[in-house]
């Protein structure tokens, strides 16, 4: 009975947190003249994958690798079809040149990289395949130097906003700091519940890594980029989904696979492709109808490719 509650306060907490996150590091870019992509590059995407880390940190300590693994892939697919095709459908998206240029072909390199890394037995002819504590370090390493770009691009693009910061910085920083607490509390309780009733129909892993969890530790990215985008917030909506793909990969990969080496199940290998190929249009779609801007019609063709790319999961078990 007490997951079920939980279940319910969840989704309450992801709406209420994702709203105040919103609203407290608006207002922190502003007083700071920073943009807000930068601030959802950093601290929103940063907090919207606070879920992401932390079942991927339990699940490689408890060895569950299928889980961790398919978690990433399958948050970071939803975060582009789900996430920006619904933030689209309900404000079209505008799209800084730099993102276009920079940060979206950085989310196909690491989906490149992850690929060589992980498949060991087809790259190196090895007897298994295993994201090790090596390769680990290595995503780490991209982690910090995104972090370096992101440093650099707040020092080169001061900005000065429209209007007066809605809220003062000790209240702006409280409320971004108890939203990214309600998020990771909200999904938390939410995946729980997933997880305990999938595993009562007999659900495998990898299924419920790709699908349940997946989905619910990206539903802090999705209310986050949701709110933002009907708040018009457009930079801080792709800021987060962009920087929450990158941190799933460099760092929070990375240092599950640093606790511990995490086997790689070749099944992953097509997802990995669909979120190549996510990545791949979502980079097309920024040269689409309106320059560097993904319309509702484009958020409608993401929402259906995800829909497509759960019923192939499914159906694959």
């Amino acid at each position: 009975m007490l997951t079920y509650i939980l279940f319910i306060l969840g989704f309450i907490f992801l709406v209420k947190g994702a709203d105040l996150l919103v609203d407290g590091s608006s207002s922190i870019a502003k007083r700071v003249g920073i943009s807000d992509l930068v601030i959802g590059l950093t601290i929103v995407s940063l907090g919207t994958s606070a879920p992401e880390l932390l079942v991927n940190v339990i699940a490689s300590i408890k060895g569950n690798a299928d889980i961790g693994i398919g978690n990433i892939i399958g948050s970071n697919i939803s975060n582009i079809f789900l996430i920006l095709g619904i933030s689209a459908i309900i404000y079209p998206l505008k799209v800084k040149k730099n993102t276009t240029w920079k940060e979206i072909p950085l989310n196909f390199v690491a989906a490149i990289v992850l690929f060589l890394m992980a498949n060991d037995v087809m790259i190196d002819k090895a007897e298994s395949s295993m994201i090790g504590r090596i390769d680990g370090m290595i995503l780490m390493i991209f982690f910090f130097i995104f972090m370096n770009y992101t440093i650099g691009l707040a020092k080169a693009h001061k900005e000065k906003h429209n209007g007066h910061p809605k809220h003062p910085v000790l209240k702006a920083s409280i409320m971004t700091i108890v939203g990214i607490v309600g998020l990771a509390f909200g999904g938390q309780w939410v995946v729980d519940g997933a997880i305990t009733i999938a595993k009562q129909f007999g659900l495998s892993e990898t299924l419920i890594g790709l699908t349940i969890v997946a989905v619910g530790t990206s539903l802090p990215e999705l209310a986050t980029s949701a709110v933002a985008a009907y708040k018009h917030k457009t930079d801080i909506a792709i800021g987060n989904v962009v920087g929450s793909n990158l941190f799933n990969i460099f760092w929070v990969l990375g240092l599950s696979a640093v606790i511990k080496p995490l086997p790689f199940n070749a099944a992953i290998n097509t997802d990995i492709l669909v979120y190549t190929m996510a990545t791949v249009m979502l980079f097309i779609y920024c040269f689409t109808n309106r320059r560097y801007s993904i319309d509702k019609a484009e958020g409608v063709i993401f929402v259906l490719a995800y829909i497509g790319y759960i019923t192939f999961v499914v159906i694959r078990g």
